[in-house]
């Protein structure tokens, strides 16, 4: 599903971030307005599980800064890179924080913790692949009448512990393949 829109009366909001380091801090204060802690509570969880991961997938145990405090990276943080490359453009900052709280309660402390809490209901997570796979391969959402088509493939995928395979050869075969 996805998130419904801001509700129109809200107006952007700006919360006052001063004295934050952390983008977790930035968001705390931002959650403390009610108008979008509700939103927040779904959303930021998944966000914090991924925080481990910099802007480019790399993995990160301590976010970087530009700013002058805080370790300097060096040659052995880096695996490959060239000898002559300086690590003097950042410096180490605080440790990564990838824990949380999901919106029905349930708490993780890492991606792992938070990959199995959502291996947990694997039934929805194979329906929300299927999904997305038949509007990749036909340009078209799945609709009502094509459910009881989603139902099938899940159905036939169950045995194989929804494997990847059964699913896009149950789709391959659906009539919402050959047909859209």
């Amino acid at each position: 599903r996805r998130p419904q829109p801001p509700p129109p009366d809200i107006p952007a909001v700006d919360p006052d971030v001063r004295g934050t380091t952390t983008i977790r801090e930035q968001l705390d204060k931002h959650r403390s307005d009610q108008t979008c802690a509700a939103c927040h509570a779904k959303f930021d969880p998944p966000g914090f599980a991924l925080e481990n991961f910099d802007v480019i997938g790399g993995w990160r145990t301590r976010y970087r800064h530009s700013g002058e405090t805080g370790d300097l990276p060096n040659h052995a943080d880096f695996p490959g890179a060239p000898m002559k490359m300086k690590f003097e453009s950042f410096h180490y900052g605080l440790p990564v924080d990838a824990s949380g709280t999901n919106a029905d309660g349930r708490v993780f402390k890492d991606i792992v913790a938070f990959k199995r809490i959502l291996l947990a209901e694997e039934e929805t997570i194979a329906r929300n692949l299927i999904s997305r796979l038949v509007l990749y391969a036909t340009g078209a959402p799945v609709s009502f009448a094509d459910r009881a088509q989603v139902e099938r493939i899940l159905t036939a995928s169950r045995a194989s512990g929804y494997g990847l395979r059964t699913i896009i050869h149950g789709v391959v075969q659906s009539a919402m393949f050959r047909r859209k």
